[in-house]
C-alpha cells in the first residue's frame, strides 16, 4: 500500500491489478501490479523515473501482440504507450511508438509513399515493430528507418541512425538492451498510389485467408529458420518452401506442419489447422497451456528435423 501511495503521489492516473489480457492480442495473462497509460514521450520518461527511484521493475506495453504475459500477471509497474503522434513530410514520415502500424500503412499508401506496403494487415504498432524489425513478404522495419529516438538504459533520450539500430532478424539494440523506443522516422519514396495501396490491400486479403484472425494469438510464434543453420538432408527435405525472409529460410510453419503437429492442444490453447506457426486461444487459454504447447513443439522439431526452434515472442515476468 506504502509503495502504491508513492506511485500515486507522482503518478496520479496509475492504477492497481489491471487485468493485462485485455492488452494483449492473446487475450492472455494475469494482472499488472501497477498499470500507467503514458500518453506522451515526457508521461513515459516521468513513469520509468519514478519506477527506478522505487527500485520497482518495469514493462513498456505497446500494441500487445508478440507477447504473452504469464498467468501470475506482472509484478511491477506496466507503462502502455499511448503515443500517436504522426507527421507525414514529402518522403519520410515520423512517428511515435504507439502508433498502430495499420495507420501508417494507410495513410503512406494515401499519399502514394512506398516502402510500408510489405506490413499491410501487420498487427500491433510502430514501437513494437522496430524492437522487434518486423517483416513480412520480404520487407522488414529496417529497410526504410533512418533514425529511432529511445531512452537508453540510464533512462538518457537518445537518438540512432539506422546502422546504430544495429537491426538484425526479428530484432535490434532496442530489444537486445531493453531500450524504450519513442518514435521513429523512415524514409520513403513516390510512387504509385494505386500500386502501393493494392499490394498493402493483397498482403491484407493473403493474411485474412491464410491467418487464424478468428480466435486471438499472438501472431508468428517460433522465428523462421535460417537455411544456413539447418542439416543438409532437412534444407533437401523443404526445398520446395524455402523463401526469401529476407534471407533464406525454412518456414517454421512448413516444420511444424510436416511433423504434423496442426490442431495440437493444451487446454484451449491449439496450434492452428490454418497456420500452424500460430498457436490460438480457443476461449479460456493460460500462459501455462501456451508454453506447455511451444516446449512439445520445439521437441518435435528438434527430434525429427534437428532445428532448435527459436521463439519470436516476448516473455515478460
Amino acid at each position: 500500500m506504502h509503495e502504491f501511495l508513492l506511485l500515486k503521489q507522482q503518478i496520479p492516473e496509475v492504477r492497481r491489478n489491471v487485468p493485462l489480457k485485455k492488452h494483449t492480442t492473446f487475450r492472455i495473462g494475469g494482472p499488472a501490479k501497477y498499470f500507467f497509460a503514458a500518453k506522451t514521450s515526457g508521461q513515459i520518461a516521468k513513469a520509468v523515473q519514478v519506477a527506478r527511484s522505487l527500485k520497482l521493475p518495469f514493462f513498456v506495453l505497446s500494441g500487445g501482440s508478440n507477447v504473452l504475459v504469464p498467468d501470475s500477471g506482472i509484478s511491477g509497474l506496466v507503462i502502455k504507450l499511448q503515443t500517436t503522434n504522426y507527421k507525414l513530410q514529402i518522403n519520410r514520415v515520423w512517428a511515435e511508438a504507439g502508433v498502430p502500424m495499420a495507420t501508417l500503412v494507410r495513410e503512406t499508401g494515401k499519399r502514394g509513399l512506398q516502402g510500408l506496403e510489405w506490413a499491410g494487415g501487420l498487427p500491433g504498432t510502430l514501437g513494437g515493430a522496430v524492437r522487434g524489425n518486423a517483416g513480412a513478404f520480404g520487407g522488414e522495419t529496417k529497410d526504410s528507418v533512418v533514425e529511432v529516438e529511445a531512452f537508453d538504459h540510464e533512462g538518457r533520450r537518445r537518438k540512432f541512425s539506422g546502422r546504430e539500430c544495429q537491426f538484425a532478424y526479428r530484432s535490434s539494440i532496442f530489444k537486445k538492451k531493453g531500450y524504450i523506443v519513442l518514435a521513429a522516422t523512415m524514409q520513403l519514396r513516390k510512387g504509385s498510389k494505386a500500386k502501393i495501396q493494392a499490394v498493402a490491400k493483397e498482403h491484407m486479403r493473403y493474411r485474412k485467408e491464410r491467418h487464424p484472425l478468428e480466435y486471438p494469438s499472438a501472431g508468428s510464434i517460433f522465428k523462421n529458420c535460417d537455411l544456413k543453420k539447418t542439416p543438409a538432408t532437412v534444407q533437401v527435405q523443404f526445398k520446395d518452401v524455402i523463401k526469401t525472409d529476407p534471407f533464406p529460410v525454412i518456414p517454421a510453419a512448413a516444420l511444424i506442419a510436416r511433423a504434423k503437429l496442426q490442431g495440437m492442444r493444451v487446454g484451449d490453447a491449439e496450434i492452428s489447422e490454418k497456420h500452424p506457426n500460430y498457436i490460438v486461444n480457443r476461449g479460456n487459454a493460460t500462459a501455462n497451456d501456451v508454453l506447455e504447447l511451444i516446449a512439445r513443439v520445439k521437441k518435435e522439431i528438434k527430434n525429427k528435423f534437428s532445428i532448435d526452434l527459436e521463439e519470436e515472442i516476448t516473455f515478460p515476468h
